[in-house]
């Protein structure tokens, strides 16, 4: 990720937007701190995204409703273990 100056950020914000745009996230130095990141519009949109809650990956399962899926369990004997 290149770093830019606040200074030279603005002096050169075609071009650092042009870089952002093709997918180069571009940081932007404030009094030798990091201060913000420029991004493409499709980055934001991929990080803003609303992710998929637990039960909704479970409905979206083909396996979702099927009355022939079937789990065998494990029929071993316990392990013994030292206290």
């Amino acid at each position: 990720m290149r770093q830019w100056t606040l200074q030279d950020a603005k002096e050169s914000l075609s071009e650092l937007v042009r870089l952002a745009a093709g997918h180069e996230p571009q940081e932007i130095i404030v009094h030798d701190e990091p201060a913000v990141v420029i991004l493409s519009r499709a980055a934001y949109d991929a990080l803003i995204k609303p992710r998929q809650s637990f039960v909704e990956l479970i409905r979206s399962s083909p396996l979702y409703g099927a009355d022939d899926v079937e789990f065998p369990r494990d029929k071993s004997l316990t392990r013994e273990i030292d206290l």
